[in-house]
């Protein structure tokens, strides 16, 4: 009999911390991308103020050395840049 108990006490606690846990992970990828948009904004205004143009993609902005190879990756699938405006991809 206490065996079923610990059993059904056990159970209730993970019921109650999987769907948390599960939570915890989308929003630290909202977060991530978050900030990786703002990172990328700021370093699309640097390039526009550097050069004079506005950066037309992450690869000039990762040739320029603005970006590393992995934010040029991560940027290209998350965010989309356009008139030197950078926003995520829905």
């Amino acid at each position: 009999m206490e065996m079923v108990l610990v059993l059904f006490i056990i159970s209730v606690l993970m019921l109650m911390i999987i769907p948390n846990v599960a939570n915890t992970k989308t929003s630290v990828e909202t977060k991530g991308t978050d900030a990786l948009a703002v990172v990328v904004q700021t370093q699309a205004d640097m390039y526009e103020l550097d050069t004079g143009t506005e950066a037309a993609s992450f690869t000039v902005l990762g040739a320029g050395g603005y970006l590393n190879d992995n934010q040029v990756t991560q940027a290209t699938a998350k965010l989309t840049i356009a008139g030197g405006n950078v926003s995520i991809i829905e």
